[in-house]
């Protein structure tokens, strides 16, 4: 014994390692029953019947508390209980987190795995014990918030908890307070998902509008490496391209790469972030959106040159790109993957090199779309591997709200253009240029010149501006940009963009200078070159705007003067073709070039844009923003403003709005502005509501709450709409007013706000002038209502809205008024301090208003008030600090609970008060004991007083029982059945006590009993088998099992009715099985005899069982099909039954058959119910037709015709369209051809339709007629159609619906002929071991293939649904060895069916294409042939020992038919002799030559190839070997003497030699009329090697003609030819035979014989031959061909 109890845990999960040693997981508690030399023996408390040794070094012991003894002893550890409540999480976590790997929920899974590693985390902290109190206390509430959302997002249970953050113990908490913190815990976590919700609002809306709530978007790109050969520096210059505008987006994320192939910053190596920020919904939804980079080398003029060429040059080598539209739309979102881009480089252009190949000198845009154009890059493993990620919001938005993604190190590319919004302290003042395009002169040069262009940025003095030029971002900037340099090209493209940013005061005197430079590739030469042109352009022009956005032509001046580069001289000339071109317009001259630097003939263009919140382009709202600088100019620069385009004004809308406030307040002692100003502000609002810059309304809003400071400006505005009230009349303002109208909510917004930063006591002027403005207001309402209907309307819409700007919320001076029912429940608040005589006093008073409210008669009673009162009297009654509380209970019981009830079932399931209501039940019933409950019954006055009362609880509870409170809920959902459990108990008492005797027996009373009890016992909250171990213990621990203890009491409730039994069969037969269904072993035991009993009484009472029997077998189906039974069930069912059964004197025998039958059919029910999430079909329709033909064997035919279309559902899924109208005719067998009125259960799924059995089962012909057409079974089509056209014919008589069938049959007829349909493959299987299901093990099934399927495919395709199995090699049956064994072996081969011709074809000439369909269709046995020898091997003729082993298997069923494959139920095998296989072999050669020689005489088109092979194999001596090895086996004397039996067959042998003869004659002679020239010497073979074959077989085995040639053709009626197939016995029936030679006969020798005596000698010469009685010639069929 220990003095401080210990609890061993396992640290380590173990894995035994053989028979002693035990499992265990992490977290297991242990009990240590023995120790051993480091190792301990004992079992886990999880499963106490397993003991075993394991390792003492895998257990931790820690300190615990013992509660209980003996078989109740628990022991607890004393850990803080929220380190034990995240131990139990976790683990539960873990199994859901292993469970979701499985079925690859990865989201889900990613979520779990945070979380579980943030409790863990957690928990280490909390066991550490380092924690300071308070943080302990914080962190707490972390954890409680963690587990509560885990748990859930994973669908488990609520935990409720004490302020504190500690578990509430049920036992210790009022049902009210329990019911209290559940609602409070649920709340939290529905507010903790409504945030994280809101946090992934973003992701989601943009996935599916594109964020259309936000206007402004970041891309983040992290470039995690570049592979590329290059050998030198190389410059990446990454942007977004839309390629459909040829429009660069953004401007360019520079990073620089070493000759090694390293980042330049090796510290940055794979991790190089860049933020695309102000992108908009616009550049997002672009068709087409790219990712590009230009790789630039840094080095010499040609790759790897040596030492003494020019290095450091900038030269074009390749570009990459990548479409991210997927990425902008949001149809993809995954930052962790890795997205290569292949690299393209570019070549110098030669007339060798193809032209698509990409040019160095090509534009930089033409060079993007080629590569975007080209489907297909041989990058050979070069590109970039990128990462990227679509973030909402801008740069400070993504800032705040991803800094794991963004920090210090990431660099920000900006839009080349604006945001869709620019908030009010936005500040930006970039300008880019674009390097575009020159045309430069070679001067004295041979070729065009290797231009490098050197930009830079110049004050007025001519100095440089350092650090202005940004060629991408990442990088700081530089003072001189150098261009890359294009070899040898005359009009080189640069399109190279850089960023100019300057400060705002500098721009006025500012300007771009371009140098330009031809670069050698020697740098002894290239030292000696000098610029040799310079352009420049002003940044800002004489009247203060800014330089256009656009394309500008420079003029390109020489530098070889020494002014050249002097500012102060060229910035006296003009820099543009534009300005020379506006000079000449103001002086009306020609412009002569007359300045001290010449021009050359040279050209250069760049292109401008200007992002800047500071600079405009605009002269009219440069003029407002400078309107200080011409104040006597302000009128016509107000008007002016109206004119300017609303995307200039927006943009520049906080200083807009300066300007104008600070005109009207520098302009305060005057109102000549006055009215401008109200227009303009006017005109900017309503600017703002337009649908095109709505989304500027939140930059409004900042500048009025945080940039607006005109503190007077409220007397003004106020003053100027006033004056436009009160003269509205004038035409004039009338229009102005109701412009001012539509703007009113922003205008008192600019005067509320004016009037708050006004800090002036003194508010009289403020209130007099809103009063007066409302006045007038007034004024102009009160008016005619026809005068300004327009104005009226608008002041109506727009004015209420604006009041409330008006009003603050003055301070609370209390309640005049009180609700009593506040007031009680105020007061009763302090019931537990007060004396229990005066809660006696109290208690009645509140019932009394309670009851009058809930009364039935109560008019507008207070729900929720009352409610309110209630919980919080029953909560403290509950308590156990309160003293006696029994009379207060009973009080409440019979004043309320009736009140209560009927409150709770008069209200609507979606009423917020109905989970409360119910709680205040539940606390009733909970405090009653009982003589509460035998004191409430005896208040009733009447028996129907009894009657109605549980009738309506009953009703109640069923209808109350898990459907109030959330699932999850599960405590409070316990505690409800608990309570229920214990009234419905104390009421069946009642029932026993008042209504059992025959006198007061009450059928619907009893009836909802029983329901209500089989409700409780099956409610999901109790299946205890579902939930997980742990959970389940804590259920049973706390509340056992309560489903054993009701259906104890249901079936003695049963067995007490007596007589009255009989009253509830069949009804009661659902129920009851429900109740037996339940998976607890004991519950089974005590209700299956239940069954029995039914049917003694119905043995008792009437004919016999058999409402019981059909009950049964249609409530099982349903609860099968629904997930209910098991193994265990079936077996249990049938021994109870059988036991109870064998043991009564008149049952022994029917209940034999019932028990047996419902054995049968459950058998049937799991296995279909197993097989139904297979992923086989083959399984699942296996096991349906089993159940169907259970049910149609039982004569159930509303169950069976519903399986019949599950079947029919499962073909179609797979197309098998012949084997579902195979199914759906089993329906239509079920119908009659007649007017009755079809039963309901023959109607399909439930049909609401009423049919005739006529109108059902031609509908059904309609859709199987169509299923055969799909499944090219015509034949069947047209035989059903003609039933259907019989009775449209001669019954109906609807001749249009005849028309359309006979049409139809028309169709079918024509594509039996003429439509190609492929032969399905036949295959055996066999299913040979016991590790396959009942349904196949050890039997064989014979399948139909589909079209074109082999047996490779095929036997692919069932290895794939048994993973396990083994095919076996083998095709002859297995020993015992295999169909014994646990595993599973597959034998498969492919067999042939046997050609059953209907008696109509039968000795008649049918074409090939009807003989096909009966080769593989309307049969049902199968052929398989295998070779063996019987003897010793002749080496000389191996033919005579060489026997044949067939075996014949026929099937349950014929094919096809409602499945593909049926199992076999005979097979034989016979043994097929040398001679018969001799003759089987003619006959199939005869047969093949004879068809082929017709098809070729009878189709001149066809090739004749395959004649030719077939008569050469035959007649060649050099391939022929075939009837002379027959000859040496079976026509020697010895032979004959040895077989003499055979006598026969080798005639029949000699006579197929001879039939031979006369169809080569028909295909040699029609081989010689379609032979070619380069045929001919084969035909000429062929005829000498025919002469010497035809005069020995003529010799040999005389002469046979035919009565007439293959090759004639026979027409029908209508002239259309006809080929019928020719079988083997017919050509025999053809054949006259004759032992004279007729060698003078020649080729045709078959040709000459008349009709006449060809029939006679037929019939006279071969009696012997066809009376023949082999297996093989008593099969063959004789089919006469020719017409007389």
């Amino acid at each position: 014994h220990f003095i401080v109890p210990l609890c061993p845990s396992a640290i380590y999960n173990y894995d035994p390692r053989g028979e002693p040693e035990l499992c265990l997981q992490v977290g297991d508690t242990v009990h240590i029953l023995e120790t051993f030399e480091g190792w301990y023996r004992g079992y886990t408390l999880r499963d106490k019947s397993q003991k075993g040794i394991f390792p003492a070094s895998y257990i931790h012991l820690k300190e615990a508390t013992v509660e209980g003894i003996g078989q109740q002893e628990i022991i607890i550890p004393a850990d803080l209980p929220l380190v034990q409540e995240l131990g139990a999480t976790l683990r539960e976590w873990a199994q859901i987190w292993h469970k979701l790997y499985v079925t690859n929920k990865t989201t889900l899974f990613r979520t779990v795995q945070q979380m579980a590693y943030s409790l863990i985390e957690y928990r280490s902290q909390i066991v550490s014990g380092t924690l300071p109190k308070d943080d302990l206390v914080e962190l707490k509430k972390k954890v409680t918030a963690k587990i509560d959302y885990g748990n859930r997002i994973l669908g488990l249970d609520l935990v409720v908890r004490d302020e504190a953050g500690n578990t509430l113990d049920p036992d210790c908490t009022s049902t009210v307070s329990l019911f209290r913190a559940h609602e409070t815990a649920s709340r939290s976590i529905d507010d903790r998902i409504q945030e994280e919700k809101t946090r992934l609002q973003n992701l989601e809306m943009r996935r599916q509008s594109l964020f259309s709530t936000v206007h402004t978007y970041s891309l983040l790109m992290n470039l995690k490496n570049f592979v590329c050969n290059i050998g030198e520096d190389a410059e990446l210059l990454m942007s977004l391209y839309d390629p459909d505008q040829s429009e660069f987006i953004s401007e360019n994320f520079l990073v620089r790469w070493d000759s090694m192939g390293m980042p330049k910053e090796i510290e940055k190596l794979n991790n190089l972030p860049a933020l695309f920020t102000d992108l908009s919904s616009s550049d997002l939804i672009r068709q087409r959106l790219f990712l590009v980079c230009q790789i630039i080398r840094v080095g010499c003029m040609e790759l790897k040159e040596g030492k003494k060429h020019t290095g450091g040059l900038r030269r074009p080598f390749g570009v990459a790109v990548m479409d991210i539209t997927d990425i902008a739309h949001g149809k993809t979102d995954d930052e962790d993957k890795q997205h290569f881009i292949p690299f393209q480089q570019q070549l110098i252009m030669s007339p060798l090199i193809p032209s698509r190949v990409i040019g160095e000198n090509e534009p930089l845009t033409a060079v993007f779309n080629k590569v975007i154009a080209t489907r297909e890059v041989n990058h050979k493993g070069q590109g970039l591997f990128v990462t990227l990620k679509l973030l909402p919001g801008d740069l400070a938005q993504v800032r705040k709200d991803y800094p794991h993604f963004v920090d210090r190190t990431t660099a920000i590319v900006r839009k080349m253009g604006f945001p869709e919004i620019i908030l009010p302290g936005n500040v930006r003042n970039d300008i880019y240029v674009t390097l575009l395009q020159g045309e430069f002169d070679r001067g004295k040069k041979k070729t065009p010149k290797n231009v490098e262009v050197i930009l830079s940025v110049h004050d007025d003095e001519g100095n440089p501006m350092e650090k202005a030029i940004f060629p991408g971002a990442g990088y700081d900037g530089i003072t001189e940009y150098k261009s890359v340099i294009y070899y040898q090209v005359k009009q080189p493209c640069w399109n190279e963009t850089v960023k100019v940013t300057i400060p705002i005061e500098d721009v006025c005197r500012c300007h771009l200078r371009v140098m330009f430079r031809h670069r050698s590739s020697q740098d002894c030469e290239d030292k000696s070159e000098k610029p040799f042109g310079m352009a420049f352009v002003r940044l800002m022009k004489g009247d203060g705007t800014t330089l256009k956005d656009g394309r500008h032509d420079l003029i390109v001046y020489k530098v070889d003067v020494k002014k050249a580069e002097d500012a102060k001289v060229y910035l006296t000339l003009p820099g543009t073709w534009a300005e020379v071109e506006e000079k000449e317009k103001q002086t009306g001259k020609q412009f002569h070039h007359s300045g001290v630097i010449p021009m050359t003939k040279d050209s250069f263009q760049i292109a401008t844009l200007t992002c800047s919140t500071k600079l405009t382009q605009n002269v009219d709202l440069l003029g407002l923003l400078n309107w200080r600088s011409n104040p006597e100019a302000l009128d016509q620069i107000l008007q002016r403003l109206m004119e300017v385009e609303g995307g200039e004004i927006v943009k520049f809308l906080q200083d807009t709005l300066d300007a104008l406030f600070n005109i009207m307040m520098e302009t305060s002692e005057k109102d000549t502005y006055d009215t401008l100003v109200f227009n303009a502000l006017v005109f900017i609002i309503t600017l703002i509501g337009d649908i095109k810059f709505q989304h500027f309304n939140p930059v409004l809003e900042t500048y009025i709450n945080k940039h607006f400071s005109a503190t007077l400006a409220y007397m003004k505005l106020t003053r100027v709409l006033n004056y436009y009230v009160s003269h509205a009349e004038e035409p004039v303002l009338t229009e102005r007013l109701y412009s001012a109208l539509k703007a009113l909510k922003y205008l008192f917004r600019f005067i509320v706000q004016s009037r708050v930063l006004y800090l002036s006591e003194d508010g009289d002027a403020f209130f007099n002038s809103i009063r007066t403005l409302f006045l007038s207001f007034n004024t102009l309402m009160d008016r005619p209502l026809d005068e300004g209907v327009k104005i009226k309307g608008a002041i109506l819409k727009y004015l209420p809205k604006m009041i409330i700007l008006f009003f603050r919320p003055a301070p609370s001076m209390g309640c005049a008024v009180c609700d009593p029912s506040d007031l009680d429940e105020d007061f009763y608040f302090c019931l537990p301090s007060v004396a229990i005589d005066c809660r006696d006093v109290l208690l009645p008073l509140l019932t009394d208003q309670l009851s009058g409210q809930l009364d039935d008669h109560s008019t507008k009673p207070d729900y929720e008030a009352c409610v309110q009162l209630l919980s919080t009297v029953l909560d403290n009654l509950d308590r156990k600090d309160v003293g006696p509380t029994r009379g207060h209970v009973q009080l409440i019981m019979e004043r309320l609970l009736r009140r209560v009830n009927r409150t709770v079932i008069s209200m609507d399931k979606s009423s917020p008060l109905i989970g409360h209501y119910l709680a205040c039940m539940t606390a009733i019933l909970k405090q009653m004991d009982d003589m509460h409950y035998g004191h409430y019954i005896s208040t009733f006055k009447t028996r129907q007083d009894i009657i109605d009362f549980l009738m309506e609880t009953f009703i109640m509870f069923k209808d109350l029982m898990g459907n109030v409170f959330p699932s999850d809920w599960m405590i409070m959902n316990l505690l409800q059945m608990q309570v229920f459990l214990r009234a419905i108990n104390q009421y069946s008492d009642v029932l026993n006590m008042y209504f059992l005797d025959q006198m007061h027996f009450e059928l619907q009373l009893w009836n909802n009993y029983f329901y209500l009890t089989v409700a409780f016992l099956t409610h999901k909250s109790l299946q205890l088998e579902s939930f997980s171990q742990e959970k389940r213990n804590k259920i049973l621990n706390k509340y056992g099992d309560m489903r054993k203890a009701l259906g104890f009491k249901m079936r003695d409730m049963w067995y007490n009715l007596g007589p009255h039994k009989m009253s509830f069969i069949p009804n009661m037969v659902g129920p009851i099985l429900e109740a037996t269904l339940v998976p607890e072993p004991e519950l089974r035991k005590a209700t299956i005899p239940i069954f029995f009993d039914m049917m003694q009484c119905e043995h008792n009472f009437s004919s016999g069982h058999t409402f019981e029997m059909n009950e049964l077998i249609t409530k099982l189906d349903q609860a099968v099909e629904g997930g209910r039974g098991d193994e265990q069930y079936k077996v249990l069912l049938e021994k109870t039954l059988l036991e109870h059964c064998r043991r009564h004197r008149y049952l022994s025998s029917s209940g034999e058959e019932l028990a047996l039958l419902l054995s049968s059919l459950l058998e049937n029910l799991l296995a279909y119910r197993t097989i139904t999430h297979d992923e086989s079909p083959e399984h699942r329709m296996s096991c349906t037709v089993n159940v169907l033909n259970f049910y149609k064997e039982k004569k159930r035919e509303d169950i069976y015709i519903r399986y019949l279309y599950k079947l029919r559902d499962l073909h179609l899924d797979c197309e098998n369209y012949t084997e579902a109208a195979y199914t759906l005719l089993l329906h239509a067998e079920l119908l009659e051809w007649s007017d009755k009125t079809c039963a309901p259960h023959l109607i399909p799924r439930d049909g609401q339709h009423v049919w005739t059995q006529q109108e059902l089962k031609e509908r059904l012909f309609q859709e199987i007629i169509c299923y055969l057409d799909k499944g090219k079974m015509w034949e069947k089509a047209i035989e059903l159609g003609k039933q259907l056209a019989k009775m449209h014919e001669s019954y109906m008589f609807d001749f249009v619906e005849l028309s359309q069938l006979l049409k139809q049959q028309a169709q079918f007829y024509e594509n039996i002929m003429q439509a190609m349909r492929p032969q399905p493959e036949y295959f055996a299987v066999g299913y040979y071991g016991l590790g396959f299901p009942s349904f196949l093990r050890n039997k064989v099934f014979i399948y139909r293939g589909k079209e074109y399927e082999w047996l490779e495919d095929f036997s692919l395709k069932l290895l794939s649904q048994f993973p396990n199995a083994v095919r076996m090699t083998s095709t002859a049956p297995p020993g015992d060895n295999i169909s014994n064994s646990p595993g599973q072996h597959i034998q498969c081969f492919t067999v042939k069916p046997v050609l059953t011709v209907p008696h109509q074809f039968k000795d008649k000439g049918v074409p090939e294409q009807i003989l096909n369909y009966y080769r593989t269709n309307e049969v049902d046995q199968f052929q398989y042939s295998r070779p063996f020898r019987k003897g010793e091997k002749d080496p000389d003729n191996e033919f005579a020992t060489m026997w044949i082993e067939r075996t014949t298997y026929i099937t349950a069923y014929r094919f096809p038919g409602i499945l593909k494959w049926f199992e076999v139920k005979s097979v034989s095998m016979e043994e097929i002799s040398p001679l018969e296989n001799a003759i089987e072999t003619m006959e199939m050669a005869n047969e093949k030559l004879s068809n082929l020689v017709q098809q070729q005489a009878c189709d001149r088109s066809q090739p004749v190839h395959p004649l030719s092979m077939m008569l050469s194999g035959i007649v060649d001596p050099a391939v022929m070997g075939g009837f002379s090895n027959y000859e040496k086996a079976f026509f020697t004397d010895t032979y004959m003497h040895e077989h003499p039996e055979d006598h026969e067959r080798i005639e029949v042998l000699k006579h197929l030699i001879a039939l031979q003869i006369p169809l080569l004659a028909d295909g040699i002679r029609i081989h010689g009329e379609k032979s070619t020239e380069q045929l001919k010497p084969l035909h000429n073979r062929l005829v000498t090697c025919f002469q010497d074959l035809r005069e020995k077989v003529e010799k040999h085995y005389g002469v046979i003609t035919l009565p007439r040639s293959l090759t004639e053709r026979k027409k029908s009626r209508v002239g259309s030819v006809v080929m019928p197939y020719i079988l083997s016995s017919t050509l025999r029936r053809m054949s006259t035979v004759s032992t004279l030679s007729n060698a003078s006969s020649g080729l045709s020798s078959g040709s000459a014989s008349s009709d006449g005596p060809s029939r006679i000698s037929s019939q006279e010469s071969v009696p012997r031959l066809l009376s023949a009685r082999s297996p093989v010639i008593s099969g063959l069929l004789c089919f006469l061909i020719f017409v007389v």
